[in-house]
This record gives structure tokens, sequence and C-alpha cells, in this order.
């Protein structure tokens, strides 16, 4: 029987941008018995990417903005990532999609699909999870700067060939993990997108 686990507190530690609780859990261990553990968590709601093709083309488009994690790491602040926002309450993984690529690239996506319907970026330290979209765009009408003001979003659209993407991908160049994921997610369905 697997074990199990409830909240036996919470208290709120900060909300900005981000929220922070402390959690008091009691947890289940697997050889019985169970133990008391103190977290904090990360609370910021769900997320959804959007990897935007052009079949027509063969090019993939990202997006390139600053990341105060990679920053704060020691890496390059200036990554190309997916297209990525929250999900609004009311809202679903594909009309977040939609908005948030158009908001965030200029651009119109077309046909979209959930190619997964979130999985947790760090379980560990947050109770986000990122659903993943896929759908078709022009990439000929890609370019610019782009985002939400009032998020003070600078964003630059980026357009690569599928190849030079899945190459940065298997190579490793690639760092944040929802385009990881994506991008083994177009190397498998890459030529079905293709056929009309």
């Amino acid at each position: 029987m697997a074990p199990t686990a409830r909240v036996l507190s919470k208290t709120a530690l900060w909300s900005g941008f981000l929220a922070l609780s402390r959690y008091e859990l009691e947890v289940g261990k697997h050889e019985g018995g169970s133990i008391v553990l103190v977290r904090e968590l990360m609370e910021r709601g769900n997320a959804v990417a959007v990897l935007g093709y052009d079949p027509v083309r063969d090019t993939v488009v990202l997006v390139d903005e600053f990341r105060p994690g990679c920053l704060v790491a020691g890496d390059e602040p200036f990554t190309d990532n997916l297209c990525a926002g929250g999900i609004a309450e009311g809202e679903s993984a594909i009309e977040a999609a939609v908005r948030e690529l158009r908001e965030e690239t200029g651009l119109e996506l077309s046909s979209p699909l959930l190619a997964h319907p979130g999985a947790y970026v760090s379980s560990g330290g947050t109770s986000e999870k990122i659903a993943i979209v896929v759908g078709l765009v022009d990439s000929s009408r890609a370019g610019e700067i782009h985002g939400n003001v009032e998020e003070s979003e600078d964003i630059r659209t980026v357009v690569l060939s599928a190849d030079v993407f899945l190459a940065r991908v298997r190579s490793g160049d690639i760092t944040d993990l929802k385009t990881l994921v994506a991008g083994y997610w177009l190397a498998e369905h890459r030529a079905e997108l293709r056929t009309p």
C-alpha cells in the first residue's frame, strides 16, 4: 500500500510576483509510520509553453528574454525558450497558448494541439505545472520585440530552422526544461506536422 500525506498547516510567507508558503506536512514512510516535515513551497498557478512550428519553412519560433534564475545561477541570463505564460482561471491550456504566442511574438497559432497536459516544474519546491502546446505558425511574419508592457516584458522573437533547434536541444545548448521536452516531442512528430 502506498504511503499517504496530508497538510497539517499552511502559513503565507510572501505574496508578490510569486507566492511563498510554509507547510507543515504529515508524510507516511514507505516502511510504515509517518514523519512531520516543514517545507516552503512556491505557488504560482499553472502555465503553458508553446512551440510554434512552421511546416512550410521547417522552422520553430522561440523567444529570447531575461531569466533571473539563470543570472542568479551564474549562467547567461538571456536565453532562447518556448513562449510561455500563466493559464488564467477558466482558461484552457490551448486558449492560453494562443493568447501567449500572440502577446509574446505577434503571431497567430493555428491547429494547436496539447502535446502534454502538464508536468511539474520542480515538485519539491513548487506546485506549478506547465502544459505544452504545439501549433502551426507562419514564421515569415516573425520578428521585432513584443511582450506585455504591464508585466515589463521585453521579448525578442527568434526563428530557427528545425535542424538547428534540434541540434541545440541534443547538444545541451538549450537549458530550459520545457523547451527541451518540446524539442524531443518535435523530433518524434516533425514528419507528421509537415504532412498536409
